[in-house]
């Protein structure tokens, strides 16, 4: 078995959301999730089918971000795993509909951060073994930084 860590790059006011799936319908019913939550949401989706012709299928109402998810999808090259970019919604927003997908069976990770995804590669396949969402740990949050915590909360309109 071979491991690898693949860099999903993560554009500026972007945000990414990476799982896997069992179906080739996959990126048509996270496209119509996706619609259906946030009328003005932007985003991208490549579906890296498991068996048949192995294709990374593509669909997305923004051209720009479908082609970044279809580079990606296609850099991990992992069967039965999707991504998704998307703008103007922050995964908060989407994830629960996403999750509700029929074929959906796990999301590995939802973030703006830079992420980095550790797969496997036998002589069968590949696939998702974990991520590394964002940076390592420094420290425990103070006064300060509670207060700094719950005024962007307020900022971004997550809290009154």
């Amino acid at each position: 078995m071979k491991l690898e860590t693949v860099k999903v790059e993560v554009p500026e006011n972007c945000n990414v959301i990476l799982g896997t799936s069992h179906f080739i319908k996959t990126v048509e019913d996270i496209y119509e999730a996706l619609v259906n939550t946030v009328p003005d949401i932007k985003f991208g989706v490549g579906f890296c089918e498991a068996s048949g012709p192995c294709l990374v299928r593509a669909e997305g109402n923004d051209e720009e971000l479908k082609t970044l998810a279809t580079n990606n999808a296609s850099r991990l090259g992992c069967g039965h795993s999707f991504i998704i970019f998307l703008k103007n919604a922050y995964p908060i927003n989407v994830l629960d509909k996403i999750k509700q997908v029929p074929e959906v069976c796990t999301i590995h990770a939802a973030t703006a951060n830079p992420l980095q995804v550790i797969v496997a590669e036998t002589e069968q396949g590949r696939g998702i073994i974990g991520i590394i969402d964002g940076f390592k740990t420094k420290g425990i949050e103070t006064k300060n930084d509670v207060s700094a915590r719950k005024e962007f909360l307020r900022k971004i309109g997550y809290k009154l």
